[in-house]
């Protein structure tokens, strides 16, 4: 008995404190958002390499590290070791500092030069780098410019690893650890140490919970004024990040003191605060039972939709009119009774009734909106506006949100289109060449997928219409709303507001052979689509969610190329309802990318965070960077990775706007693989085939606009992958109820 004791107490002895020293070999996973990392090490015993587990932050392949922790094990992978801290080491030698030197951490440096500068240096190479850089030109090959960036680039990464060892105590990932130190520079420490919240709004990539919980290392209270503000703050960034313009004042206190954890009192007085230092603005507005709701904006979406509301309405009732041709007010118009003949044998059909409505009232109105579903004819109808304004001598200009829309609108039309962005030459701080004071110079201007444009988006581009002009929305109001915050379209479509438009609901002959329009009719109308016997729709039932990811692949990689002689790669998109999950986008990007570009031996890729970028690769950019390309680089842009090298520590990505746009390593978190996307992403774009995973595990994310925008995003051909009991939750599941907007209660106040 006394011996059982004894083994049982001795069972709950936890492991003893322990260190080791081992060159990192590889990364096998990393956590980008906690930091949590499986990586391989060399112990330079000739054996195997060991496992560690653990805070590997800012640690890099072929740095030597000296690791604190504890051995354990694990019931499938064996021993391991968990690193409770680090600190890096400088390799003692040759071997390992020219592996160190060749694994890219250096920019300028990769395995070649690497080999000829420990060739020429040997022991002391470490050294020179550090006290005498100017001597890396004796190396045969290595010129001024690159000893220059060698130079440039180690001093950079000794201070970077100064703020990460900082930073690494309050657990911040490596790749925020780098923006941080781009951002502030020598200021990192003292700026985390003293003004943690200032993180949240300067640095992308960081939220109030990863600066509250440096401003909790750094010792700043909980109940401190300063950190309940910045809750607030985020509270309401994170509703507009779900589509909503402002927060009704009791969600937000409620929100407030769930997030933060403190007294309600306290959450309403920083509140008053916020509002008195007009860090937020407090509206009366009036609510659907009639009761007045008290909004709370973040100024800058409280300032766009008053000015949005604003410029629509002077627009609509500028008395001038730069495409008078059209309009009575100024005299005799354009002879509709010639006019429409003439539109006819240019573009070789003849309007049906609701589309000639839709042209004169383009033509004749300064601002309108035309909306429908797939192969109603707003295509044809945008094609004849088009054609009779520049009959006119009109000055046209067409844009979209996405480079694949807008390449879509100028191949319908004939005439160049461009994206909102491009058009209004947004600059770095999203600041517009045309605006207000400098508007574009166009008497016509066409915005198609216009279900996209977000609050802000629009302001923009309203903002830069000149008073006479006509501006035309085109978009499909039952698609999904813009990722951004805002229902702009839904709201100028509200039932008694100013702004004139015209539904297409005829769907034409020849749409009506499609198995893809019918069926999206069919999800729109709340009916389930079918899915025997079309040429261009199918279902492959699974009820499994992880075989379903199975079969995704296997129906992207092989069937669809196979029988329809598509492009895995450039022809097939993945849909999915989410992100997360077995058969969520990010898990399925994994999957594809295995599938369709696997690595090779001897072909250069780079690992980082949890994903490994190879030449080939199909990517997205998740956010919008004005510093990137031209005219800057947006959420949902599509690429595909054309070039890598670790050597330059760089990688280069060919846009679906034909622009080649560089990425620094330490920017790739601004990318994420595209082979699956959400649903939400893929909006404005269009694709051959369209793959769509529909299972149970999405349950609360199937709905009536989510499954008919995936579907209305095929060109010729849909597959559904998964269960009947999924698509029918999504048919049956009208949307989640109206965005917090006031959109629609501003125009018709006017």
């Amino acid at each position: 008995m006394g011996t059982l004791q004894g083994r049982q107490a001795q069972a709950a002895v936890p492991p003893q404190p322990a260190q080791l020293e081992g060159v990192l070999e590889r990364i096998t996973y990393a956590n980008e958002e906690t930091g949590y990392t499986v990586a391989r090490v060399d112990t330079g015993r000739g054996g195997e390499l060991l496992t560690v587990v653990g805070a590997l932050l800012g640690a890099q392949v072929g740095e030597s590290l000296r690791m604190h922790g504890r051995w354990g094990s694990h019931p499938q992978y064996g021993r391991q070791f968990t690193v409770e801290n680090y600190t890096t080491v400088l390799p003692a030698t040759v071997q390992g500092i020219q592996r160190y030197l060749g694994s890219g951490l250096i920019k300028g440096i990769g395995p070649k030069f690497a080999e000829r500068i420990v060739g020429h240096f040997g022991i002391d190479t470490l050294t020179v780098i550090e006290e005498q850089p100017s001597r890396l030109i004796e190396v045969p090959g290595l010129g001024p410019k690159r000893t220059k960036m060698i130079a440039a680039a180690w001093e950079e990464q000794k201070a970077i690893k100064e703020v990460m060892v900082f930073l690494q105590g309050v657990g911040v990932s490596t790749s925020l650890a780098v923006r941080i130190y781009k951002k502030y520079d020598d200021a990192s420490i003292s700026v985390v140490k003293n003004e943690p919240y200032r993180l949240a709004a300067d640095v992308w990539g960081i939220g109030f919970l990863t600066a509250d919980r440096i401003a909790q290392a750094v010792g700043i209270p909980h109940d401190s004024p300063e950190r309940v503000k910045a809750g607030l703050q985020y509270a309401l960034s994170q509703s507009s990040d779900q589509g909503h313009c402002y927060l009704p004042e009791e969600r937000l206190i409620a929100d407030g003191v769930k997030l933060l954890q403190v007294d309600v009192g306290l959450v309403i007085d920083c509140l008053g605060e916020l509002v008195a230092e007009e860090g937020v603005v407090r509206e009366l507005l009036p609510g659907d039972d009639g009761e007045s709701v008290s909004a709370i904006y973040l100024v800058p979406f409280h300032r766009a939709e008053v000015s949005l509301s604003n410029q629509l309405l002077r627009l609509l009732h500028a008395d001038a009119d730069r495409m008078p041709a059209f309009s009575d007010r100024h005299g005799p118009g354009v002879d509709w009774s010639k006019a429409l003949p003439w539109l006819a044998e240019r573009t070789g059909a003849e309007l049906a009734p609701e589309q000639e409505q839709a042209v004169r009232l383009a033509l004749t109105e300064k601002v309108a909106v035309l909306t429908g579903g797939p192969g109603c004819g707003k295509s044809f109808t945008v094609k004849s506006i088009v054609t009779l304004a520049l009959a006119k001598r009109a000055k046209v200009l067409l844009a979209a949100p996405t480079g694949r829309a807008a390449k879509r609108l100028a191949e319908l039309t004939g005439h160049q289109a461009a994206t909102v962005h491009r058009l209004l030459e947004l600059r770095p701080g999203g600041e517009a060449a045309y605006d207000r004071d400098r508007p574009l110079d166009a008497d016509l201007v066409v915005v198609d997928e216009a279900s996209m444009l977000d609050l802000i988006l629009a302001n923009k581009l309203v903002k830069a219409v000149a008073p006479g002009a006509h501006l035309l929305f085109v978009g499909d109001v039952d698609q999904l709303p813009s990722v951004g915050a805002g229902e702009v379209l839904r709201d100028m479509l509200a039932d008694g507001g100013p702004i004139p438009s015209v539904r297409l609901t005829r769907i034409f002959r020849q749409a009506q052979q499609s198995g893809v329009v019918v069926n999206a009719h069919r999800i729109n109308e709340g009916k389930p689509p079918l899915t025997d016997g079309l040429p261009d729709f199918f279902l492959f039932v699974e009820d499994d969610t992880e075989r379903t990811a199975g079969l995704v692949v296997d129906v992207v990689a092989r069937r669809i190329p196979q029988r329809f002689r598509l492009d895995a790669r450039r022809d097939v998109q993945v849909l999915a309802p989410m992100h997360r999950g077995p058969a969520g986008a990010g898990n399925l990007n994994t999957l594809l990318q295995a599938a369709v570009t696997p690595g090779r031996e001897g072909l250069p890729e780079k690992r980082f965070g949890g994903r490994t970028f190879r030449v080939g690769d199909k990517v997205t950019q998740i956010r919008n960077n004005y510093e990137k390309g031209s005219n800057g680089v947006f959420n949902g842009t599509v690429g595909v990775v054309t070039s890598l090298s670790v050597e330059d520590q760089r990688l280069t990505v060919l846009t679906d706007e034909d622009e080649e746009v560089p990425y620094d390593f330490d920017e790739l978190d601004e990318l994420q693989h595209a082979y699956a996307v959400t649903i939400h992403r893929s909006q404005g774009s269009e694709y051959p085939a369209v793959v769509i995973p529909v299972t149970t595990s999405a349950w609360t994310m199937l709905q009536r606009n989510l499954l008919y925008t995936a579907v209305t995003r095929a060109k010729k051909l849909v597959v559904l992958v998964g269960s009947r009991k999924a698509i029918g939750q999504a048919v049956r599941t009208v949307g989640a109820g109206r965005r917090h907007a006031a959109l629609d209660h501003r125009l018709s106040s006017g």
